[in-house]
C-alpha cells in the first residue's frame, strides 16, 4: 500500500507527518558547488522517502516537487505497477534511475532489513482494511443490502430536469445551444428544480401563495399550501370566469395575476384542445415555477417523507400541475424524467394515492427501460399493496423480467433466473385476467391460432364475463401500454406461456377456479381515485368504460372529481346572481346575453373591492359597458309580426316532431 493511501486512511495531509531526526537531511547544492566538489557516490540517484536514506543531491531544488507522488504511483505494496508514465516524466527520470540501480546493489542488505519491518506494518494495515470492507460490504459483489439502498420513492434532482435526458440522446450542444444567451436577459429570484424560468414570462412577484408546516410525526412532515386574501380574490374571479365558459375571461384574469395557478391550468387545457401544445406546456411550467417559489424551507422533493393532503383544494393544484407536466414530458420523449415526476406525485400521499399513480408507474418504468426499479417496487410493495391484483402490474412485471433476460451484459445464471420468473408470473397473470389476451392481440394486429381463439377460457366470454370495474382497468392498461408487446420475441414468449396456461386449464388446475372467484369479489366497483385517473389520462377506451354516475356529472379540468370529504380553509362568498332568485328580467337578459351573469358578478365584485375609494375613475366602467351592450342589442332588436292561426287549425301549423 502506498503512503498516499495510508495518509487518506489516517485523515492526514501531506506535510503533517511526524518528522524523524533525519527527515530534513538534504544536501541542496547549487550548480557551482556541484562542479567544485564533484559527484559523491551514493547520493547521486537517491530520492527521499525510503528507509536508510541519508540525503538527496539536487541540482535544481524544484525537482523535489512531486517526487513522492511519482514514487507513490510506481510502488504499490513494494511492487511496481505495470502502468506506463508519460514521456515527459519517464525521460526526466532515466538518468536518476541509472545511478539508483548501482546504489541498490550496494545497499541490498540494509534494504532487506528495512523492508521486512515495512511488510509487517503493511500486513497490519491490510487486515484493518479488510475489516472495514467486510463491515461496509464494499468487497462483496452484487446489489447492496436493503438497509443501505435508497427509498423506493426516492427522487433524484438531476432526473427532474428533462435536459439531462435529452443531453443523453442528442448531446449538450444540441440541447443547450440556444438556451444560454436567453437566460442572461432576466434575473429570477431563486433557483428551482422542477422547471427553468424563461425570459418570455412576466416578471415574477409573489402572488399570495405560500406553504406552511402543519405537523411532523413518525418521521413524516405534513405541509399545506396557503392562500392570502389577494390570492383568494383571484380564486373567486377565476371560478366566475370558468362558469362563463369563455377562455378570454381567464386571459383577462392572468393579465392582472400572471402566476395564478388554477388559471394557468385551465388555460393550458384550452390551448391543448386547440392543438397549441407549445403554449400549453409553457403555461404548465409557469404554474410549476409559481408553486415551487412558494415551498416551505423544510419541504423536500427528494426525501419521500413530505406529505400533502389531497383533500385540501390548495394542494390539489400542485398534484395536477405535476401530472400535466409529467404527461408533456412523456409525449416529448423523456420517459425517465416522467418516471421521476410519477414517483414524486406518489410520494406526496402514497397510502391514499389520490391520482392513482400505481396505474401508470409501471408503464413509465418500462418505457424508460428501468426494469430493475419496477421489479424492486413490486417486490417491496406486493405484501401490503397487493400489486399483482392490478392488471397493469400483473402483466408489466413479467414483461420487465423477460426484457431483463434479453440483456447480454448479465451473467448466464441471472438471465436464466429472470426468464423463469417471467414465465411463472405471466402464467399467473393470464390465469387471473384471461380477458386481457384477445384484446391485446387485436391491438398488436396478431391473429391467434384456432386452439386459443376457440377455447372457452380465452374466448369472447372471458372479456364479457369480467366485472365492469375490471374491464375499465383492462381498457386503461391496453390503451396505454399495448405497443410495448409488439416485438416478435415478446410475442413468441407470450405464445409459449398461453399454451402452458391452456394445458393447466384442461387439466383442472384448482388455481383457475380460485382466480375466477377472486375476480367476482375484488372488482365490484372502482374507487374514486381510479375514475379521477381515467379522466386525467384521456384514454378513449378507458373513458368510454366509466360508469354513468361519473360521466353525467360536470368535471372541471382544474379539479376533476374532488374528494367527498374536502377540507376547506376558506369558503367562496355568495354570488349576487339574480338568476338564482328567478328574476324575470334577469332571465330575459340571460337568454339574450350569455355572459350577463358573469359581467354582473364581476361588476359587483369590482365595486366591493373599490369601496372606500372616493372618486374612483373605473367605478362605473363595468356597468357602463353592460349598458352599452344592452343599448346596442335593443337597437338591433326587431319585433316580427306574428301570424294569427286559422280558425280551422287553432293549434297552429306544422308538426312537433
Amino acid at each position: 500500500m502506498s503512503r498516499r493511501a495510508l495518509r487518506r486512511l489516517r485523515g492526514e495531509q501531506r506535510g503533517q507527518e511526524p518528522l524523524g531526526p533525519d527527515a530534513l537531511k538534504f544536501v541542496l547544492l547549487d550548480d557551482d558547488d556541484a562542479e567544485e566538489e564533484g559527484p559523491k557516490p551514493g547520493l547521486g540517484g537517491r530520492r527521499p522517502g525510503g528507509a536508510g536514506k541519508e540525503g538527496v543531491r539536487v541540482n535544481n531544488r524544484f525537482e523535489l516537487i512531486n517526487t513522492e507522488d511519482l514514487e507513490d504511483d510506481l510502488v504499490v505494496n513494494g511492487e511496481r505497477s505495470d502502468c506506463t508514465l508519460p514521456d515527459s516524466v519517464s525521460s526526466g527520470n532515466k538518468g536518476r534511475a541509472k545511478h539508483g540501480n548501482a546504489e541498490t546493489k550496494q545497499d541490498g542488505g540494509a534494504t532487506k532489513a528495512g523492508s521486512s519491518e515495512q511488510e509487517n506494518g503493511l500486513e497490519d494495515i491490510d487486515r484493518i482494511l479488510e475489516r472495514i470492507e467486510d463491515s461496509s460490504g464494499f468487497s462483496h459483489p452484487g446489489p447492496p443490502p436493503l438497509s443501505s439502498r435508497k427509498h423506493v420513492l426516492y427522487v433524484e434532482h438531476r432526473h427532474l430536469n428533462p435536459d439531462t435526458e435529452l443531453k443523453r440522446y442528442f448531446g449538450a450542444r444540441a440541447v443547450l445551444g440556444e438556451q444560454r444567451p436567453r437566460q442572461r436577459q432576466r434575473v429570477y429570484p431563486k433557483c428551482t428544480w422542477l422547471t427553468t424560468p424563461k425570459s418570455t414570462w412576466p416578471r415574477y412577484s409573489k402572488p399570495g401563495l405560500s406553504m406552511r408546516l402543519l405537523e411532523s410525526k413518525k418521521g413524516l412532515s405534513f405541509f399545506a399550501f396557503d392562500h392570502n386574501e389577494e390570492y383568494q380574490q383571484a380564486q373567486h374571479k377565476f371560478l366566475v370566469a370558468v362558469e362563463s365558459m369563455e377562455p378570454n375571461n381567464i386571459v383577462v384574469l392572468l393579465q392582472t395575476s400572471p402566476y395564478h395557478v388554477d388559471s394557468l391550468l385551465q388555460l393550458s387545457d384550452a390551448c391543448r384542445f386547440q392543438e397549441d401544445q407549445e403554449m400549453a406546456r409553457d403555461l404548465i411550467e409557469r404554474a410549476l415555477y409559481s408553486m415551487e417559489c412558494a415551498f416551505h424551507p423544510l419541504f423536500s422533493l427528494t426525501s419521500g417523507t413530505c406529505r400533502l393532503d389531497y383533500r385540501r383544494p390548495e394542494n390539489r393544484s400542485f398534484y395536477l400541475t405535476l401530472y400535466k407536466q409529467m404527461s408533456f414530458l412523456e409525449k416529448r420523449g423523456c420517459p425517465r424524467t416522467a418516471l421521476e415526476y410519477c414517483k414524486l406525485i406518489l410520494s406526496l400521499e402514497p397510502d391514499e394515492d389520490p391520482l392513482c399513480m400505481l396505474l401508470l408507474i409501471d408503464h413509465l418504468a418500462l418505457r424508460a427501460r428501468n426494469y430493475e426499479y419496477l421489479i424492486r417496487l413490486f417486490q417491496e410493495w406486493e405484501a401490503h399493496r397487493n400489486l399483482s391484483q392490478l392488471p397493469n402490474f400483473a402483466f408489466s412485471v413479467p414483461l420487465a423480467y423477460f426484457l431483463l433476460s434479453q440483456q447480454t451484459d448479465l451473467p448466464e445464471h441471472e438471465l436464466s433466473s429472470a426468464r423463469q420468473q417471467a414465465s411463472l408470473l405471466i402464467q399467473q397473470a393470464l390465469t387471473m385476467f384471461p380477458g386481457v389476451l384477445m384484446p391485446l392481440l387485436e391491438y398488436c394486429s396478431v391473429r391467434p391460432d384456432a386452439t386459443v381463439s376457440n377455447h372457452r377460457f380465452f374466448g369472447p366470454d372471458a372479456e364479457i364475463s369480467q366485472p365492469p370495474a375490471l374491464g375499465q382497468l383492462v381498457s386503461l392498461y391496453l390503451g396505454r401500454s399495448h405497443f410495448l408487446w409488439k416485438e416478435p420475441a415478446i410475442m413468441s414468449w407470450l405464445e409459449e406461456n398461453v399454451h402452458e396456461v391452456l394445458q393447466a386449464v384442461d387439466a383442472g388446475d384448482p388455481a383457475v377456479e380460485a382466480c375466477e372467484n377472486r375476480r367476482k369479489v375484488l372488482y365490484q366497483r372502482a374507487p374514486r381515485n381510479i375514475h379521477r385517473h381515467v379522466i386525467l389520462s384521456e384514454i378513449k377506451e378507458a373513458v368510454a368504460a366509466l360508469p354513468s354516475d361519473v360521466t353525467t356529472q360536470s368535471v372541471m379540468g382544474f379539479d376533476p372529481l374532488p374528494p367527498l370529504d374536502t377540507i376547506y380553509s376558506y369558503v367562496r362568498p355568495e354570488r349576487l346572481s339574480p338568476v338564482s332568485h328567478g328574476n324575470t328580467i334577469a332571465l330575459f337578459f340571460r337568454s339574450l346575453l350569455p355572459n350577463y351573469t358573469t359581467e354582473l358578478c364581476l361588476i359587483v365584485q369590482g365595486e366591493r373591492l373599490e369601496e372606500g375609494v372616493a372618486g374612483g375613475p373605473n367605478r362605473n366602467q363595468g356597468l357602463n359597458r353592460l349598458m352599452l351592450a344592452v343599448r346596442d342589442m335593443m337597437a338591433n332588436f326587431h319585433f316580427n309580426d306574428l301570424e294569427v292561426p286559422r280558425e280551422d287549425n287553432p293549434e297552429g301549423e306544422g308538426d312537433w316532431d
